[in-house]
């Protein structure tokens, strides 16, 4: 029997959130640019995204970047600061590390943008094992599915 070193687990723990977290649009609505939270550009999408997205600054994910949120509604500007109610929370595995999406919005999710989030994240996935693939690595990149859905009781 051989031993060997354990795969580590990614971590799609979410630290503590606050009802209504103040998330920093970094991708409005329909952009094609994905930013990073510095404002540098991480990568440009063959398509525009169909929500806000942005990070929630102070609170990190497992892959050492401010922890990702998604606001539902109108198109926001880049640079803007909301604060939206949390809705949900989606499990996604990035380059091995987990990398949670809170989901925000004035209102509950409707099932049909439960299921918008749901193939835009599976294909969101695609893209980001491509791009890891061009950079040089062949990562665990996947959408987990729903780790929290309605707000915490």
């Amino acid at each position: 029997m051989s031993v060997g070193r354990a795969a580590s687990v990614p971590d799609l723990s979410v630290p503590p959130l606050p009802r209504e977290p103040e998330v920093l649009i970094e991708c409005p609505r329909f952009s094609m640019v994905k930013r990073r939270a510095d404002g540098t550009v991480d990568f440009v999408s063959p398509l525009p995204c169909p929500y806000n997205y942005g990070s929630i600054p102070g609170l990190l994910s497992d892959d050492g970047d401010p922890l990702d949120a998604v606001v539902l509604g109108p198109r926001l500007s880049q640079g803007q600061r909301v604060r939206v109610p949390v809705v949900a929370v989606l499990g996604f595995i990035d380059a091995g590390k987990g990398d949670p999406k809170v989901v925000c919005g004035a209102h509950p999710m409707t099932a049909s943008e439960r299921a918008g989030l749901e193939r835009f994240f599976h294909v969101y996935a695609l893209f980001k094992r491509g791009l890891h693939r061009v950079r040089g690595a062949v990562p665990d990149t996947r959408f987990v599915g729903w780790l929290r859905e309605g707000p915490e009781s």
